[in-house]
């Protein structure tokens, strides 16, 4: 015979179900950096190689061009990730050591501020006071709710600066390379039909893979990418085909 509470049973039903089966939380990964550094080199090279491959003829040529960009894209992806880190982090600290001069110099108009916030949030009487006194009575907390609350700024890790690096460098490269598939086995007319064909591909299936993990309509979301990506690659072909080099007897 079970002699637990049956409300006891169904809350435990209800957690494990929310945390376990069916809404599991997300763990932090990298997917912006991937996506940021993949859909950049996909775009940027595809760019450079129809460019390259509307002027000339010369499918070595395209390949050296396409190899180029790919790993200066890639380098200085990777620099640009690594420093733009830093200066969040670096923005992040300033504002908030500002936010405690604030805090020390005017604390009135700060203590006013936070409960701007909070009776915007619905919060009245009493129960806002409380709030407001509790948040106030601790300088870091207070400090904290301003940069998240009125500044909308959360704290940048300055030690994953060289990660983020990393991953948006390796997948500039990745991304990079996919262009330059077709240039390898197939002729260079067809070989600009089928990289334009395989990027988009390849962008949707980012675009829709980004929507699904994330917020929005996967199809959408695919389509979008996709299109925008392929219509800043192909500048490259019309620059290209406007400077077309003729070829030499």
């Amino acid at each position: 015979m079970d002699n637990s509470k049956p409300g006891l049973r169904i809350q435990s039903f209800e957690d494990e179900f929310h945390h376990n089966e069916k809404d599991p939380h997300k763990k932090e990964w990298n997917l912006s950096e991937i996506i940021l550094g993949g859909q950049d080199g996909l775009v940027n090279v595809l760019g450079v190689i129809l460019g390259v491959a509307a002027a000339t003829s010369d499918v070595r040529v395209v390949m050296v061009a396409g190899l180029a960009a790919t790993f200066a894209e890639s380098i200085s992806m990777g620099a640009v990730a690594y420093t733009s880190t830093l200066a969040t982090a670096d923005f992040y600290e300033s504002e908030r050591e500002r936010e405690y001069r604030h805090i020390q110099n005017v604390p009135n108009l700060e203590k006013e501020e936070v409960k701007k916030i909070y009776q915007a949030k619905g919060f009245q009487g009493n129960m806002l006071n409380r709030i407001v006194d509790t948040i106030t009575a601790n300088e870091d907390v207070w400090v904290a709710v301003m940069m998240a609350e009125e500044h909308k700024l959360i704290p940048a890790d300055r030690s994953s600066a060289l990660k983020t690096a990393i991953i948006v460098g390796i997948s500039a490269i990745i991304g990079s390379i996919i262009p330059l598939i077709p240039f390898t086995f197939l002729p260079i007319g067809w070989s600009m039909v089928a990289s334009v064909i395989l990027t988009s591909i390849v962008l949707f299936i980012v675009g829709a893979y980004k929507a699904h993990v994330t917020i929005g309509k996967p199809v959408r979301s695919g389509f979008e990418i996709a299109l925008i990506g392929t219509i800043s690659a192909l500048a490259g072909y019309v620059v290209g085909a406007l400077l077309k080099v003729p070829v030499t007897p």
